[in-house]
């Protein structure tokens, strides 16, 4: 049985295939849902955003990863999405204070960037990180919500 029993999504472009792979495995105490894709073949990052992007908007899970060469395009495309707060960054500290301060549910990393062992880092930083609730987060959230709506 695994120690962290949340699922949690990933999805990559073909970028991102081997920086996926790494996360899963080094952090295999956690319930995965591997989105795609499968293979090294040339795919459009803005598909998997989109469907990880839905699934989380959509209560199939509470939080994902996204991963394609440089991090910028799946969060471009994921925010596009009602509900998703998808945050590039590129260490521990950035991905802890996205999730504390901005209660972001979906981390971005790009993979021409980042090693895989320091990919999985921030992965288990992002993962172990709570949203703080203090109320200036919540009401600065409250108006993110609100701008999905105009």
């Amino acid at each position: 049985m695994k120690k962290n029993a949340e699922t949690i999504l990933i999805a990559s472009d073909h970028a991102g295939i081997a920086l996926k792979a790494a996360i899963q495995k080094a952090l295999s105490d956690w319930e995965w849902k591997d989105l795609g894709p499968v293979n090294g073949d040339r795919v459009d990052y803005p598909d998997f955003a989109e469907k990880l992007g839905a699934s989380i908007a959509s209560g199939v899970a509470k939080r994902g990863i996204l991963i394609c060469g440089s991090g910028i395009g799946m969060s471009i495309a994921a925010n596009k999405i009602a509900g998703i707060r998808a945050a590039v960054v590129e260490n521990p500290v950035a991905a802890r204070l996205s999730r504390e301060h901005n209660d972001a549910n979906v981390l971005c990393l790009g993979s021409r960037f980042i090693a895989p062992e320091y990919g999985a880092e921030i992965a288990q930083a992002w993962l172990t990180t709570e949203f703080s609730a203090d109320h200036r987060h919540e009401g600065r959230i409250k108006k993110i919500a609100r701008l999905e709506k105009k």
